[in-house]
């Protein structure tokens, strides 16, 4: 054992399922199992002494204090394990260790201390330890130094605390310990100032204890029912969503524990009734809390009650003061109210038609809201009552198919009509049921269906679905450069006088300054899923990662077809400083299926050479004016200070190494004859105004590369071009 601990090696408690599989040979093992308070357990028949496990034991729990607060937890949850199953061995053994642990400040030894008192109970720990456990939680649970999240467990295992002589003997509901009365509960009483998650915790914990102590009118109901109404007014008020969220959520509670209190329940609805007209955003939640609360407790009417007061403020408002956001959500909550047996629609339809015949907002041509309009009058068409609303409805649906705006709302106004008036209400309620299944044949027949009856099924088929892997890539498209445009005129069409004025003067025209175009195939990527074989409209997205280029525009491809030739895309970059980039890329497509799906593209990569462009002279300058203006330029550079300077740059080559690497890197550039190979002159330009001028000489002992720009920090980034176009020259001739 000593050499195991001291040792590095690592070691396991494993188990052997098959010595627990038994039949009718062997049933008298099942003897061995017993019950208790951590599931199955094996009893081990060691003997009564069991010395030297014991011993083991003991020193392991001496000398744990050594091990990580997390080691320690493992250890301590393991032997918890070994001493539960075996009887001769006492949980005694761990008295020593619980001073330390009941005053620990690490979650993991606390936690692993509430696993020991859920496997011992009484055996290890009295009662005055059980009593300063539930009180050093509730400290715990309010600790300003503990994060928020720490807090939550703490409050947690309040509510799974496990007590010596447990009254409840389910393992998985949660219940409060007997221990914890009102008085030592108050100490986590809600607040404004929680935050959300606290809030709703603590709420939730006060609520179980004042619905055991089964007082309608106790004090600590009448401050969680006030702690809920201050809630409401700072969402009156004008509340972060955040705050909406958080006191729906608590009200939901509020009711889940005391829906038996009528009182507060009638002035709850009544409040939140008030809410709503004020600010009619809130409609999705108050329908949310209806439904949440008629699934949680199916026989209770509070929902009802909710649904018609809403129904009843609704139609008594003003037509005059509705603005259209206000009538979207009226008519939303409506429909909710029509789905409901128990609640007369004639007032729902009255309101419909004053909305209809007298206001301007019911002839317009809003396609949502005469849909919003389609929704209610659906809902009414499968209530019970249709019998008794068959004017009221065909009058609406009638207006709808003559007078509404939209010719798409017309023609289901009177399908609507037509159905009205000529099939029964049964084939009626089976034509316009809602289909138990979501995975229709084709998605776009379910994404129409979800559209027209306002299913909340629509975001399904909308939603933009993430791919696992990058689908699609873009690939450079070689070039040959920008062709002969910089190569000498052999004939000599304009004369200029002062180039270099000339050519600056093209600078002050608008729409002059070029930009650098690369060009990509857009192509899949190895790995390939079947489902995207067929791209349908790729809009690619391109995010820069520095402010060296002006933002660029998304670009749209029709479709990418594997097997056929890729779509080229073009890169139209316009640099602020023409230094390399790297471009983030993703792509927004959608499948033969009807998804839509967002992927990653691998990085697209700027080189520094990408940006060299010809030098923009007019296409009337001859080959003699671009000389000319190359030595205006040189002598500028190499008189001026400021950001102008000049640099050399050295490397061993043949001479006829260096005609290729010209030829082959710098043709499009050069601005003196091809045929003088004494001294080529290159020049480049790079938007938005900066330039490069290189002389390039071969001497006696080296090629001299004579570097001259009006921007200095371009000129280490040259160095590094140069390094590698001669390396690579010599590495080929090698």
């Amino acid at each position: 054992l000593k050499c195991l601990l001291g040792g590095n090696t690592s070691f396991a408690w494993e188990v052997d399922q098959d010595a627990f599989q038994t039949d009718s040979k062997d049933s008298a093992m099942l003897s061995s199992l017993i019950q208790g308070s951590m599931g199955m357990m094996p009893t081990l028949h060691t003997g009564p002494d069991c010395k030297e496990l014991r011993s083991i034991l003991s020193s392991l729990l001496e000398e744990s204090y050594l091990f990580t607060p997390l080691c320690q937890a493992a250890l301590l949850h393991r032997l918890t394990e070994v001493v539960a199953m075996v009887p001769g061995i006492p949980p005694t053994i761990f008295r020593a260790q619980l001073l330390r642990l009941l005053g620990t400040s690490e979650v993991c030894l606390f936690h692993a201390t509430l696993l020991m008192k859920c496997a011992f109970t009484d055996s290890l720990f009295s009662a005055e330890d059980e009593t300063f456990l539930l009180k050093r939680l509730l400290v715990l649970s309010q600790h300003p130094l503990l994060s928020i999240p720490e807090k939550l467990f703490y409050m947690d295992c309040i509510l799974h605390f496990p007590e010596n002589r447990p009254i409840s003997c389910s393992d998985s509901d949660e219940a409060l310990p007997v221990l914890l009365t009102p008085q030592l509960a108050s100490t986590l009483l809600p607040t404004v100032f929680n935050d959300s998650a606290t809030m709703l915790a603590r709420l939730h914990l006060q609520s179980l204890v004042y619905l055991e102590e089964g007082e309608e009118e106790s004090r600590g109901l009448v401050y969680l029912y006030d702690h809920l109404t201050s809630m409401l007014n700072i969402v009156e008020s004008g509340g972060s969503r955040e705050i909406v969220v958080t006191f729906f959520r608590a009200a939901f509670l509020f009711l889940l524990y005391f829906s038996q209190v009528h009182s507060y329940c009638l002035d709850l609805s009544e409040q939140l009734c008030r809410l709503y007209l004020r600010h009619t955003r809130l409609a999705p939640h108050l329908i949310d809390l209806a439904n949440q609360t008629q699934e949680r407790l199916p026989e209770c009417t509070w929902a009802l009650g909710l649904l018609r007061g809403l129904q009843k403020g609704i139609t008594k408002a003003l037509l005059g003061q509705l603005s259209l956001q206000d009538l979207s959500w009226h008519l939303k909550v409506l429909t909710r109210v029509a789905e409901e047996r128990e609640i007369c629609q004639r007032c729902s339809l009255g309101f419909l038609s004053s909305v209809i015949t007298t206001s301007p907002l019911g002839v317009g041509g809003d396609w949502r809201l005469g849909n919003s309009f389609l929704g209610v009058c659906r809902r009414v068409l499968l209530h019970p009552t249709l019998d008794s609303l068959l004017i009221p409805l065909a009058d609406i649906l009638q207006h709808l198919a003559c007078y509404y705006g939209d010719a798409d709302i017309q023609d289901h106004a009177r399908l609507y009509y037509t159905l009205l008036t000529t099939v029964s209400q049964e084939k009626l309620a089976m034509m316009l049921a809602q289909e138990a299944a979501d995975n229709g044949p084709q998605v776009k027949k379910r994404t129409l269906s979800s559209l027209m009856a306002e299913n909340e099924g629509l975001t399904g088929a909308l939603t933009v679905h993430q791919t696992e892997t990058a689908v699609l890539c873009l690939t450079l498209v070689s070039s040959e450069g920008p062709g002969e445009s910089g190569q000498l005129h052999e004939e000599e069409t304009e004369d200029v006088t002062d180039v270099l004025e000339a050519y600056r003067s093209q600078f002050g025209e608008p729409g002059f300054m070029p930009d650098v175009t690369l060009k990509y195939q857009l192509v899949h990527t190895q790995d390939q899923d079947p489902r995207f074989e067929q791209l349908f409209n790729v809009r690619l997205h391109f995010v820069l990662t520095d402010d060296h280029y002006e933002q660029l525009q998304d670009i749209n491809v029709p479709c990418v077809f594997k097997g056929r030739p890729p779509p080229v895309v073009q890169l139209r970059l316009k640099p602020r400083q023409p230094y390399p980039t790297t471009l983030r890329v993703s792509a927004i497509f959608t499948t033969q299926d009807g998804f839509s799906w967002h992927t990653p593209l691998p990085d697209v990569h700027v080189a520094f050479q990408q940006s060299f462009l010809p030098v923009p002279t007019p296409p009337s300058w001859s080959g003699e004016a671009r000389l000319q203006l190359f030595e205006r330029l040189w002598e500028e550079i190499s008189s001026e200070t400021g950001d102008c300077a000049v640099s050399l740059f050295c490397c061993q080559l043949q001479e006829a190494e260096l005609n290729v690497l010209v030829g082959k890197n710098f043709r499009p550039f050069l601005v003196s004859h091809p045929a003088n190979e004494d001294e080529f002159r290159v020049l480049f330009f790079l938007p938005p105004q900066s330039h490069l001028l290189l002389k390039v000489r071969s001497e006696v002992d080296a090629v001299h590369f004579s570097i001259a720009s009006d921007s200095w920090p371009l000129l280490p980034l040259m160095n590094s071009y140069l390094l590698a176009v001669t390396s690579s020259q010599e590495d080929t001739t090698s």
